[in-house]
């Protein structure tokens, strides 16, 4: 290593991370080949050159009660990163999301002098505010996947940017409707809706039974309706049959594909979450659900601080899509959402996601660097 060799210190803790940080290390390598990367990553990175110290899997801890039965572990793996780090002194050190992680790594960082960005910011537009003060005394500078997450940062007195969405860019390969119905055998000259019940088994529980009633209601409306269900996997997609037992529907079950799904769909009805991103930039007018049990539903209709759930909704500042949560998701109230989407509403949800789109932008990994750049530049 020569004393021109840029250090780049980096820690992602689960696989989507990885592979947003190797898709930014590719990129970087495109340009400036003379970079040494080092820390605690995946496959993705390590195919871009990276060097990890632990394996990335020992972060990648889930719920409540994992991550205190595991403690002791990662306690020690963040010692350990925290003195390989100080020893080495990177140029820059980037958290990749893994926020109950990496920001108490770049807080300890920032105060021994080493410059920190911090990419994926956490949802303290959503709950949790009170995060800010610690992010504001963590990183240098923010890089936020959706535009109108940088004012609230920037109100906070933190640097930050927009670096776009991978998502755009990672849309852009899916393989046009036509041919995705034909791959899946689905009906080429009728209406379809996706129907996405959520990937988790509580999330199926709680909705599908709704989802089939709604689905039931709109083929009473327009037999000439059909429908196609992506599950998650092998348990989902028997969860699923289950609960469509008994119901007469032009329906056909998929195992995951549920991008190809919603790509190939004329309209979505969908669980909130990632899912509703995907379809706005797939240009695809939904209706957005969600229920759970109860107890859970009285803490965090609480804890959430947005007026809207649907990320389509909380980029425009405004309802474009049709929400139903909790009890208001009755089936009645989804097919007639549905069926206003299908017969009126459609073209003027899809203006509106062709303006979001362009407002978030793509070309992710190239931005990143950029904004990454410029800081060691400084």
């Amino acid at each position: 290593m020569t004393d021109a060799t840029l250090r780049l210190g980096m820690c992602a803790g689960e696989a989507s991370g990885d592979i947003l940080a190797g898709a930014v290390l590719r990129a970087w390598r495109g340009s400036c080949p003379d970079i040494d990367a080092r820390g605690i990553g995946g496959s993705e990175m390590q195919a871009a050159g990276f060097v990890s110290s632990h394996p990335m899997d020992r972060l990648s801890v889930m719920g409540l009660i994992e991550p205190l039965k595991r403690l002791p572990e990662l306690l020690k793996i963040r010692r350990t990163l925290l003195a390989e780090q100080l020893s080495w002194a990177p140029d820059l050190f980037v958290g990749v999301d893994s926020p109950d992680f990496n920001l108490t790594v770049e807080r300890r960082l920032r105060e021994r002098g080493i410059t920190t960005a911090h990419l994926v910011s956490p949802s303290v537009w959503a709950w949790r505010r009170g995060r800010i003060k610690g992010i504001r005394e963590s990183v240098d500078k923010m890089l936020c996947l959706l535009p109108f997450e940088v004012a609230v940062y920037e109100q906070a007195g933190i640097d930050a940017v927009c670096v776009g969405h991978p998502l755009i860019d990672d849309l852009k390969h899916l393989p046009p409707a036509e041919q995705l119905r034909a791959e899946f055998e689905l009906p080429v000259n009728k209406n379809l809706v996706a129907v996405l019940p959520g990937s988790r088994e509580a999330e199926v529980r709680h909705l599908m039974p709704v989802f089939a009633e709604s689905m039931h209601q709109l083929q009473q409306r327009d037999a000439s309706l059909s429908f196609v269900i992506p599950a998650a996997n092998v348990h989902r997609e028997g969860q699923i049959r289950e609960i469509l037992r008994g119901y007469a529907l032009n329906v056909k079950v998929v195992s995951g594909s549920g991008r190809a799904a919603m790509a190939a769909s004329d309209a979505v009805l969908l669980a909130s979450g990632t899912a509703t991103l995907e379809a706005m930039l797939m240009r695809k007018p939904m209706v957005i659900a969600y229920r759970m049990a109860p107890v859970s539903w009285a803490i965090l209709s609480r804890m959430v601080q947005t007026p809207h759930v649907g990320l389509p909704n909380i980029l425009a500042g405004r309802a474009v899509v049709p929400e139903h949560l909790q009890h208001e998701a009755t089936a009645e109230k989804l097919a007639n959402s549905m069926m206003r989407v299908l017969e009126t509403e459609a073209k003027q949800q899809v203006n509106t996601f062709e303006l979001l789109a362009e407002q978030i932008g793509g070309h992710f990994a190239e931005r990143t660097m950029a904004a990454l750049q410029s800081m060691i530049a400084a």
